[in-house]
């Protein structure tokens, strides 16, 4: 199997979960977005890879080059103006529509004001975690969770974040990639996990934030997700690669987890360099 030169403009690497048949398990499987290509990255586990940066970034969201990528990918007008790379999305308990100053009203309508699910998750340990109900489970996934549990369903953004912020006193809601990468997780019991952070959750909610309506939201009781990934052997020690500071990537694949593409001579977090015009090979 010998594929050389596909080249593209990276982007997030495209996953999904192989259950199976098992709604309570799974192997995610991983695509190298490089423009229009795909490559199917599980099938080159334990393959001598390179992606070779070809000193080109364009805008992942209006295609003009640029000298330095902002927010994972976006030109600097780009990451100004749109709401997509405003401070709220990563901290919306901060949102600001009703003050009339949301960069994209139309926007956040489709994206902000649409269910969201309050999770827990075992990554690098416990952590409190908030995504739009369509991204179940490619934000678990992304986020190299070995589990995964839904919490709560909420309305809209906002409410997720006020409650993620709430359970985050007393919880991480970070990811120490480093040891994700390493495989340093012991699994958890995420339903006695959820049962307490669901006592938090409605404490919170009908005494701060007095929400009557349950159309707002509800209560979650479903079971947790195991998820696994295609990984030869993990790192003892996490040696980050840095295109801006070596062009060349390259090595033997021994896994992929996260967003990160494990190889034996360090890791990756493709994310990271969306817009990069990359050039994919295999031997």
């Amino acid at each position: 199997m010998t594929h050389t030169g596909i080249a593209g403009n990276l982007t997030k690497m495209p996953v999904s979960l192989d259950s199976a048949g098992n709604s309570d398990a799974g192997l995610a499987t991983y695509q190298l977005a490089l423009g229009e290509h795909r490559v199917a990255l599980n099938d080159y586990l334990g393959k001598h890879l390179s992606l070779r940066f070809l000193n080109e970034i364009n805008c992942v969201h209006c295609g003009r080059k640029t000298n330095k990528s902002f927010n994972q990918g976006y030109c600097f007008p780009c990451f100004r103006k749109l709401a997509q790379c405003d401070n709220c999305i990563v901290k919306p308990e901060t949102c600001h529509y009703d003050q009339g100053t949301c960069r994209e009203p139309e926007w956040a309508q489709t994206h902000c004001f649409t269910d969201h699910m309050v999770y827990l998750a075992n990554t690098s340990g416990l952590k409190v975690g908030i995504t739009r109900i369509k991204q179940i489970p490619t934000r678990w996934i992304d986020q190299g969770a070995i589990q995964a549990i839904p919490l709560v369903r909420v309305s809209d953004r906002k409410l997720s974040g006020l409650v993620e912020t709430h359970l985050a006193k007393e919880m991480a809601d970070k990811t120490s990639w480093q040891a994700m990468l390493k495989n340093l997780t012991d699994p958890l019991d995420l339903i006695i996990e959820r049962d307490k952070a669901i006592e938090k959750v409605l404490d919170y909610i009908n005494n701060v934030l007095q929400l009557s309506d349950l159309t707002k939201y509800s209560i979650q009781e479903s079971s947790s997700i195991e998820i696994e990934y295609p990984v030869l052997e993990y790192p003892t020690k996490v040696s980050s690669m840095n295109f801006d500071k070596n062009p060349m990537v390259e090595g033997t694949l021994m896994g992929i987890k996260g967003q990160y593409m494990m190889f034996d001579t360090g890791v990756i977090n493709i994310r990271k360099y969306g817009g990069y015009n990359v050039e994919f090979s295999a031997a």
